[in-house]
């Protein structure tokens, strides 16, 4: 096999960081969380909304521009391992769970959410 296709199946078995991450206001403490299968891809995507002002979210998005990202954090929650089953390939089930979790445990603390 040469040295492209090999490097190409790599990258096709490689297996991304999936769970929970919130996106909290340090201005009002509210927040948004949110549950993916590609925790950096999602990251860089909200990012990179945000910025453009493009974000889905009318409300996080009017804060961003209003208070600027220094007034926000990014980041992770919770990781989810990957099934020692190598052929389930659905996690949304079990991201669902756990954004829900995590929604309690938040809800508990008395944070606000951003409306979805």
């Amino acid at each position: 096999m040469d040295r492209k296709k090999e490097l190409k199946q790599q990258y096709l078995q490689m297996k991304p960081d999936m769970g929970v991450l919130i996106i909290r206001s340090k201005h009002n403490n509210k927040c948004l969380i949110e549950g993916t299968q590609n925790l950096r891809a999602t990251l860089n995507s909200i990012k990179f909304k945000l910025e453009l002002g493009a974000y889905p979210n009318r409300e996080l998005q009017k804060e961003w521009k209003e208070y600027g990202e220094e007034s926000f954090t990014i980041e992770v929650l919770e990781n989810l391992e990957y099934d020692k089953d190598e052929t389930k390939t659905d996690y949304k089930d079990d991201l669902a769970l756990l954004q829900m979790d995590w929604e309690e445990k938040m809800a508990k603390q008395e944070v606000e959410f951003y409306m979805k």
